[in-house]
């Protein structure tokens, strides 16, 4: 690229560098999280994802739903095919069973086996706890802000 294209290219809002860029802050406190949690996860033979998603149907479970696939991608935030790859690893793990949903034989409803409950309850614990040192005392401050930056979102991860 020539020089002159290169001086007219546009410079960042952050001229002292990314440390000042909420994105890139952003990155690594996600990134120092996700190590911590999937470090407590590790005793419970979960990914991340794997326990997102097991966490998700067994809370659904527990208000009185039994999901779908799309549902529990929606309720977690997931890819659908991810969520659908994921879901067949939690049932041959006999975490999750999967049943043909009576009102469309095309469709399967997802729900926690007893293991897969009594798991989920032990490692939301392991997470939650995670959750409490790793914001220790700020949580009540993040929360909010968190709220508000996924509720400006649409489902694609778009700014409405």
């Amino acid at each position: 690229m020539p020089a002159a294209e290169v001086q007219s290219l546009p410079v960042s809002r952050f001229p002292n560098g990314p440390a000042a860029s909420p994105g890139f802050l952003l990155w690594h406190v996600t990134l120092a999280w996700q190590r911590a949690v999937a470090a407590a996860l590790a005793q419970f033979e979960l990914t991340h994802v794997q326990f997102v998603l097991l966490a998700c149907a067994w809370w659904l479970h527990e208000q009185g739903c039994t999901p779908n696939q799309l549902q529990l991608a929606r309720q977690a935030g997931t890819d659908v095919k991810m969520t659908s790859q994921v879901v067949r690893r939690l049932e041959a793990k006999g975490l999750i069973e999967r049943t043909i949903d009576p009102a469309d034989t095309r469709a399967r409803r997802l729900q926690p086996t007893r293991t897969g409950a009594r798991l989920a309850r032990r490692a939301i614990v392991a997470v939650e706890n995670v959750d409490a040192r790793f914001f220790r005392g700020e949580a009540d401050a993040v929360t909010p802000v968190l709220k508000r930056l996924v509720a400006a979102r649409d489902p694609l991860g778009e700014l409405v």
